[in-house]
C-alpha cells in the first residue's frame, strides 16, 4: 500500500487522468464487474491489482475509501473506487468476494509522486 504523501482522492484521480487512466470498474445490477459502460464483463483471474491508494477521513472512521488501480490481461488500466469501514459502494457479499480473488502485483512505477 503506498504512501501518497496525503493527497485527496480527488488529487490522486486527476494525477491517474493525467496519465491515461479514465476509466473505471463498477459492478452492475446482476452483480458483475463490468469496465464503463459494459465495456468488457470480467472474472477476478481477467485483472491484477498493482496499486492500492488508501483514503481516511479525518473526522469520521466511516469516510474511508480505497482506489484501486487494476490491470487487465490486455493491460488496460482502469480504476475501482470502494468506500471501506462501515459500509461498501456496493451491497452484499460478491463486490468483496470478488475482490478477494484478484490477485495482488504492486507495481511501484504506479506511484503517484514520481
Amino acid at each position: 500500500m503506498s504512501d501518497h504523501n496525503l493527497k485527496t482522492l480527488s488529487e490522486v484521480l486527476n494525477i491517474l487522468r493525467q496519465r491515461g487512466i479514465t476509466k473505471e470498474i463498477t459492478m452492475n445490477s446482476q452483480k458483475q464487474l463490468v469496465l464503463g459502460k459494459d465495456e468488457k464483463l470480467y472474472q477476478p483471474e481477467d485483472l491484477c491489482i498493482v496499486k492500492s491508494y488508501r483514503f481516511e477521513g479525518d473526522s469520521s472512521a466511516d469516510d474511508n475509501a480505497v482506489l484501486y488501480l487494476i490491470e487487465d490481461k490486455e493491460g488496460e488500466l482502469s480504476t475501482i473506487l470502494d468506500s471501506y469501514g462501515g459500509e461498501s459502494n456496493y451491497s452484499g457479499e460478491e463486490f468483496a468476494d470478488f475482490l478477494r480473488k484478484v490477485p495482488v502485483q504492486e507495481n511501484e512505477i504506479h506511484n503517484i509522486d514520481q
